[in-house]
Parts: C-alpha cells; sequence; structure tokens
C-alpha cells in the first residue's frame, strides 16, 4: 500500500541525508520524495511516498518522530488532502502528429513550454491519475525524456 507522508523539519543542512538514511537504515523505500521551504525560511517541508502495510507505516511516522529536526509529522493516508505533482515530457513529433499532440496537451490542461522542428516538451501538474493517463497517451507518439518532481501534499482544512 502507498502512503504519503508530510514531514515538517527545520531547515538546517544535513537533515535530508538524516531522514533518507532512517529509511534506508531499515530498508524502507522511498517513492518519491520533495523537499522545499515553506512560507517560513527556516522550515522545510518534506513530503515522502513509500510503500508498506499499516505497520511499517506506523515505525516511520515513530522512528522520524524521534529525529531532533523533525517538528510534525503527518500521515495522509487517515485524512483527506490535496496532492500534485509536475511533470516535464519531451515528445517526438512530426508533421502529422504535432496536432494530435497539442489536441491531447489541451484536453489535459498542459503546457507546451518548448517546440523544436522535430520534438514538444509538455508541462502537465495535476495527480497521479492524470500525470500517469498523460504519459500513457504520448507513449505511442515517442517519449524521448521525462522528468517528474515527486508529489507534493496538503491536508484539507
Amino acid at each position: 500500500m502507498r502512503h504519503t507522508i508530510s514531514v515538517l523539519v527545520e531547515n538546517k543542512f544535513g537533515v535530508l541525508t538524516r531522514v533518507a538514511g532512517l529509511f534506508s537504515g531499515r530498508g524502507y523505500n522511498i517513492d518519491s520524495l520533495n523537499v522545499a521551504p515553506t512560507h517560513d525560511p527556516s522550515l522545510s517541508r518534506m513530503t515522502i511516498v513509500t510503500r508498506g502495510d499499516d505497520a511499517t507505516l506506523e515505525q516511520i511516522v515513530k522512528q522520524l518522530n524521534k529525529l531532533v529536526e523533525v517538528l510534525k509529522v503527518h500521515d495522509f493516508g487517515d485524512g483527506d488532502y490535496i496532492d500534485r505533482e509536475l511533470v516535464l515530457i519531451r515528445v517526438q513529433v512530426d508533421s502529422k502528429s504535432r496536432a494530435e499532440i497539442m489536441q491531447i496537451t489541451g484536453i489535459f490542461r498542459a503546457k507546451i513550454v518548448d517546440v523544436q522542428p522535430s520534438t514538444l516538451t509538455i508541462e502537465v501538474t495535476g495527480d497521479e491519475g492524470k500525470v500517469e493517463k498523460l504519459i500513457e497517451l504520448m507513449r505511442p507518439f515517442g517519449i524521448l525524456d521525462l522528468t517528474r518532481t515527486g508529489k507534493v501534499a496538503l491536508p484539507r482544512k
């Protein structure tokens, strides 16, 4: 089962290493990791997506809470939250496929951020389902490159 965890930490040197080390030292895998400062420059928010059963998640949360620099840990599995991911996709195009790719991009409210004679670079933001569907639709055209930010999430209040 996939879990999304938000970790509010002090924005200090080495915190990311300690959190990543906690996961690797216990044999837990990180599917995606996103870290950035919050509105308070002394704090950063980590959004971590990992896999495991409820017992594994409970252990992860307990271990994270033991780290001195960790201020708050929130498991989004037990509540309502908003999540988004940003993906850049470079797709091969020719004169026949360009219009079709542009039409699909419009349907997904994605943006074409770079146009070259034989490629288009598409930017899409949204939840995992939307992103995965666009990637699936672009595969037949030929994905040349792809990069993802990883999930960011906030609880609904």
